[in-house]
């Protein structure tokens, strides 16, 4: 659908939802660090899936990301956060 199918309203939200979309993305990695402490079995497994999408979408390098999915480790995930949090890269 172009922008043109919606009212000027609208498109002003869609604008403003993807000019923030990475503090929106930020955000949304600090959630999934204490959902994925809280959570269990296939849970957990679509949050990984989340954590994978969401860093690919904030342009986290490859390796990172490899990192982080292959070990599955919340706290190594906590850590890249709190590292991209202090490089005000969230």
């Amino acid at each position: 659908m172009a922008l043109d199918d919606y009212t000027a309203h609208q498109q002003k939200i869609i604008k403003r939802y993807y000019e923030n979309r990475d503090d929106i993305d930020a955000q949304r990695l600090q959630e999934l660090v204490t959902n994925l402490y809280l959570s269990e079995g296939k849970k957990r497994e679509k949050l990984w899936v989340q954590v994978e999408e969401t860093l690919t979408r904030l342009k986290v390098p490859a390796y990172r990301i490899k990192n982080v999915m292959e070990t599955k480790d919340v706290e190594v995930f906590a850590l890249l956060v709190q590292d991209m949090a202090g490089k005000g890269k969230l």
